[in-house]
């Protein structure tokens, strides 16, 4: 390859001339250096012990800085824990924040990332004002938040790519949602290392951008390992391009660019980041930019050494190939040819290089030492004030020997641990202990502890805990209810309060997209959205392969951009398909940024009672505890489900609706306030009063519950049923303890395994909200059985509670009681 010529400087006149070249090159070399410099002192602080663990983007910095180039304001990052060098380039991070991260500084000021949630490098930026609503995000450059999954960046890559497609064909939002886009100009920029690509997910991704045509560059960092694993094991070419070869497009087919370029080589990587850019950014299409001949100078991470697995002559491969080397060489050999004689400009000599290479170095050193003096203040002023107060309770009893023997003792552990790698930790676990052998009696110190321990435990436990649902004005849990209206008692099949209010919302919302499996020409497998893509056009309402993970990662990314997707997984037995990005990103994601990003997804799908081993799940034990973070709504018919969806769109946390798989034909009264009418979440409905039992129950098993009733009635047995409604949040305003202290007896009926759902819901009303004060008899849980329900009427009733089971629970309980 040559160098030597100014070829590249020519093709990207007016942009340039050599002095504004030789500087873009020298300051690209000094980030390198500073980056460089980061890895290696990023992972000794890990091995001396001020942080817990290290992984970092070395080998890797020449073409971040090439990509870099071409990342403009409003566009989107969607990578992994490699790009701290691109973070760097475009301008959202610093060597101080990077080891704020590093040590899990729990401040937002010193840590915006994450506020020391997520370990270091994974990266990410502010989408958010304090008041949780948006920032203009098309005056910023973005990067969503990265996850440690490997892969799971993927999907939600495809939803920041097609919002710009969305945006540039609905015209009607250009004014609306300006601070989200600018005519659909953006580009999505994903990153992922060689080995990530054996994963479904990778694809997944890349069939649907594929077939979306989307504006998508897609970087594949290869250097040849996934830990200690080389290629030769995680695919079956040896060259990863030449996998994907049949992705690549023709004149004659749709399909996504493919580009091949050394990882070392300055020149051609800056020149393929300007021709993929102008491909994706113009044409939106998908490209993929394979870099080879990357290494790793210090492996994986801190948890191995790469000695123990590369060989001698790949080692010393690595050191010859190392990117900034060769980056080093290129720039001393470099000449740029003025005329015809041998007058040429030189970027710079190697002293001057030497130069740079120390003052990165020295400028690294010192922000690191910045970062760390700015993680040990708050832990060295709570460790002082703790002092203080051990200090005043060893003179208040100094005549109680053994007393002072130990808090004495304390003090000086509290010293010693924190001498070195101060933690929070430390300084708790101390003042903890003292309040032990303080147990019995009272004086002012201990009440001064006490004091200090509620008010800072309480503070430090909101740095660690806050911001699992939004905090905005816009919460659903602000959200008041709106009742239903109607006009009369006619009634239509519960599909059909579905679609028309469906339709009213598509009105209502503009920016309202539904997608899924047999979404679009069909309305969805139960009619639920009959007509409604041939009214609204098939960029609100399409169709999508089978592919639930990433029609889940579309909704993130869309909702990322301001958009607002209800996406739909079929059946609820297929949540398990996206279930891992469902956990992994969407339900954290507030969380794992501190309320700096959200992603107002509606998931939508449908389960419960039905015949079939999996086409009638009822998984929710799982559900709960996996999306921590999303909201997971259970309405009992269609016009509860309408009104979630109606609260939901007016308020910005994700949601899991789960519509009842057998309510479709079932008839309803159709409200005459469509769109508007809302059933409030985290609130539960008493659906029957009674004065002899409380029965707890959701979704489809409450006509079950409810058909009990009538039967248990006829033998003098009054029951209160409690439709739960929201399983995350659950009974915000604790109505179902107050039926408890009415009847004194509780049967909670569930579809899900014995010790799923049933147990969370016990937990709940026993043990917050203290129900089991109130019980005369032992709470009772009717569920199904631990397999899955065999296909046949038969099957369901021998597998799920039925009347009869309740009716014959009840009465047990009665008797005993």
């Amino acid at each position: 390859m040559n160098y030597n010529n100014k070829k590249f400087i020519d093709d990207e006149e007016p942009y340039f001339d050599f002095d504004s070249f030789k500087k873009m090159v020298l300051n690209d070399y000094k980030l390198a250096r500073i980056s460089r410099e980061t890895s290696f002192l990023g992972r000794k602080e890990v091995l001396n012990g001020r942080a817990k663990f290290g992984i970092f983007g070395d080998g890797k910095e020449i073409p971040q800085l090439a990509m870099a180039k071409v990342f403009k304001n409003g566009d989107y990052r969607s990578g992994y824990y490699r790009d701290q060098t691109f973070m760097m380039a475009i301008g959202v991070l610093t060597v101080k924040s990077f080891f704020s991260q590093l040590y899990a500084h729990s401040d937002l000021e010193a840590e915006p990332v994450s506020s020391g949630r997520m370990m270091t490098s994974h990266f990410g930026t502010r989408f958010l004002n304090k008041d949780g609503n948006w920032k203009n995000l098309i005056q910023q450059k973005n990067s969503s938040a990265d996850i440690s999954s490997t892969a799971a960046q993927m999907p939600r890559l495809l939803g920041l790519a097609q919002a710009s497609k969305i945006y540039k064909k609905l015209k009607n939002l250009k004014e609306t949602h300006k601070m989200f886009s600018h005519n659909g100009n953006e580009v999505a920029f994903g990153t992922i290392g060689n080995a990530s690509i054996s994963e479904g997910l990778f694809w997944e991704t890349l069939n649907a951008a594929s077939v979306l045509q989307i504006p998508i560059i897609l970087s594949i960092w290869d250097d040849e390992y996934g830990i200690s694993v080389p290629n030769k094991y995680q695919f079956s070419k040896q060259n990863i391009s030449d996998l994907l070869y049949g992705f690549h497009r023709s004149k004659k087919e749709k399909g996504i660019e493919i580009i091949r370029v050394h990882g070392y080589n300055y020149i051609d990587l800056t020149k393929t980041y300007l021709k993929a850019d102008k491909i994706a950014r113009k044409e939106h299409v998908p490209v993929i930019i394979h870099v080879t001949n990357l290494t790793q100078p210090q492996g994986h991470s801190t948890s191995s050494s790469h000695e123990r697995y590369k060989s001698k002559e790949r080692l010393e491969w690595e050191m010859n190939n190392d990117g900034i080397k060769k980056f080093r060489d290129w720039i001393l050999n470099f000449k740029f040819e003025i005329n015809q004689k041998d007058y040429c400009k030189k970027i710079a000599n190697v002293s001057f290089l030497n130069q740079i290479d120390i003052e990165a170095k020295e400028y690294v050193k010192n922000e690191k030492e910045k970062a760390w003096k700015a993680f040990q203040k708050p832990i060295y002023k709570i460790k002082n004030e703790v002092l203080s107060i051990l200090d005043q309770i060893q003179n208040n009893h100094a005549e109680e020997k053994w007393i002072k023997k130990y808090v004495k003792k304390y003090i000086k552990e509290l010293h010693n641990t924190t001498k070195n790698y101060p933690t929070k930790k430390s300084v708790f676990r101390i003042a903890r202990k003292v309040l032990y052998i303080l147990s019995e009696g009272k004086s002012d110190p201990k009440n001064c502890l006490i004091e200090w321990m509620k008010k800072k435990y309480y503070e430090e436990q909101k740095n660690y805990s806050s911001h699992l649902y939004s905090i905005s004005e816009k919460s659903s849990a602000r959200i008041t209810e709106v009742f239903p209206v109607y006009n009369n008692d006619y009634k239509v099949d519960g599909r059909i309060v579905l679609r028309e209010n469906f339709d009213k919302l598509l009105e209502l919302h503009p920016d309202l997209l539904i997608f899924g499996e047999d979404v679009g020409k069909i309305g969805d497998v139960n009619q639920g959205l009959e007509g409604l893509q041939k009214k609204y056009g098939k960029i609100r309402v399409f169709d999508t392969g089978i592919r639930e993970s990433t029609i889940l990662g579309q909704g993130i990314g869309l909702a990322m951009r301001g958009l607002r997707p209800i996406v739909e997984i079929q059946y609820i037995d297929y949540i398990l398909y996206a279930l891992q990005i469902m956990s992994d990103d969407l339900a954290c994601l507030q969380y794992r940024t501190k309320g700096g990003q959200k992603a107002p997804v509606i998931i939508r799908t449908r389960g419960h009672r039905l015949e079939g081993i999996w086409h009638s799940g009822s998984p929710m034990g799982g559900i709960i505890n996996y999306l921590r973070g999303i909201l997971v709504l259970v309405p009992r018919n269609m016009v509860k489900a309408a009104g979630f969806y109606n609260t939901l769109l007016s308020g910005d946390d994700p949601a899991l609706v789960v519509e009842c798989l057998n309510g479709y034909r079932i008839k309803e009264k159709l409200p005459k306030n469509l769109g508007l009418f809302r059933t409030p979440i985290g609130i539960v409905e008493k659906t029957r009063t009674g004065e002899d039992i409380t029965m707890i129950t959701y979704g489809s098993t409450w006509r079950i519950v409810s058909e009990a009733a009538e039967e248990l009635s006829k033998i003098n047995i009054d029951s209160e049923i409690i439709d739960i409604q929201s399983l995350l949040p659950f009974d915000l305003q604790k109505d179902i303890v107050k039926s408890l202290q009415k009847t004194n007896r509780l049967l909670i009926i569930d579809e899900d395994v014995p010790g799923g759902a049933s147990a969370y819901i016990l937990q709940k009303i026993l043990e917050e909200q203290n129900g089991y004060y109130y019980l005369d008899s032992p709470p009772v849980t009717i569920t199904a059985q631990e397999h899955r329900p065999p296909y046949g009427s038969d099957g369901d009733y021998f597998s799920k509670p039925s009347v009869e089971n309740i009716v014959e629970k009840v009465l047990t309980i009665m008797n005993d009681s």
